[in-house]
């Protein structure tokens, strides 16, 4: 597969060399000797990452794997695309991959839907696409080769049994328990998953009462500014499911500025997703009570599926990450310690 794209290189190479030298008669003196920038590419396989943005903590600890791992000295080739969570920005994306022919096209898709046609195009093309942290809602499951991430539905039913427990720890599970909810990009693979999972608990407490749910998109900004609506129209809130850090440390922000208190001692119990590092220190300082872990570093899981093909091998289709939960009763400094990300 790695001949494919030293095919086009040459020919690029060839094609510019020659208009060049039409317009220009001392170009040779302009051009590479012997080609051994395009060249080199040929020991690599080519990689084609499309990835989502840099919206949160979570994707940029996410990019920094995918960059460390996808490197010239482990033996790849990567050609890397911000879609600054735009689809349409990834679709073209792809479409630059398929006719670069790269290996193989991973991709992060912003959405679920509305895929079918770009990755029949890469079907077509002979290359296998992997699907990185969030999934795709298709017919046929066969225009992907596989996909790395994270049961979001389970971490959606871990916050929500989390809370269970908790509330019972407290003596509070007979209350009224009033909740509202800071949903991620909508549509989008890990707030459905998120949303659905916390939704199968709340269904099976009839004391819990979800007052709204709104898309904080995941970032830092909009979670305050939904966070300023949600107490503005509610004023007795006892639980914010955020589904990301990001969104939670705007909410932080918003629910101080209103004069209330979170955490543990606070006014209002707050669950978050992700856990990194940032998120972690806001916990030990008492802001956050429970945060669901999401692993952004799928790169080595990918790169291992890469491996397996190159080798002729075949892959599952689904392959988990490990993850886990973190609250103020667990030993945060150790785990601050050692947090890549």
């Amino acid at each position: 597969m790695k001949n494919r794209y030293r095919n086009v290189c040459m020919i690029l190479a060839i094609f510019l060399f020659v208009t060049g030298c039409a317009q220009n008669s001392h170009c040779a003196s302009e051009v590479v000797p012997d080609g051994e920038i395009e060249e080199e590419k040929e020991d690599y396989i080519v990689v084609g990452y499309s990835q989502v943005g840099s919206e949160s903590d979570y994707r940029i600890a996410n990019t920094k794997s995918v960059r460390d791992i996808f490197t010239q000295k482990n033996g790849y080739y990567l050609l890397f695309e911000d879609a600054q969570q735009k689809q349409e920005n990834q679709l073209k994306t792809i479409r630059d991959f398929i006719l670069q022919e790269v290996d193989y096209i991973v991709l992060d898709p912003v959405v679920e839907t509305g895929w079918e046609a770009v990755l029949q195009e890469a079907k077509d093309a002979g290359i296998p696409v992997i699907l990185s942290d969030r999934s795709v809602e298709v017919e046929d499951e066969n225009l992907y080769t596989a996909w790395v991430g994270s049961n979001f539905e389970e971490e959606g039913v871990c916050a929500g049994k989390w809370l269970e427990n908790y509330l019972a720890a407290t003596g509070r599970s007979q209350e009224e328990i009033q909740i509202v909810t800071l949903q991620g990009t909508l549509g989008s693979t890990s707030q459905i998953g998120r949303t659905k999972g916390f939704q199968n608990v709340l269904e099976k407490n009839q004391s819990w009462k979800m007052l709204d749910r709104s898309s904080g998109d995941f970032t830092q900004a909009k979670g305050k500014e939904v966070m300023e609506e949600f107490l503005e129209k509610y004023p007795e809130i006892d639980v914010v499911v955020s589904e990301n850090d990001n969104m939670t440390f705007g909410a932080i922000e918003a629910i101080k500025e209103a004069g209330k208190t979170c955490g543990p001692k606070g006014d209002i119990i707050l669950i978050s997703f992700d856990s990194v590092q940032a998120a972690l220190i806001a916990m030990k300082e008492g802001d956050i009570n429970v945060d669901i872990e999401c692993n952004p570093l799928l790169a080595p899981k990918i790169a291992e599926i890469i491996d397996k093909l190159e080798a002729g091998e075949k892959v599952e289709k689904i392959h988990y990450v490990e993850e886990s939960y973190y609250d103020t009763f667990m030993d945060l400094d150790s785990v601050i310690r050692k947090r890549s990300y």
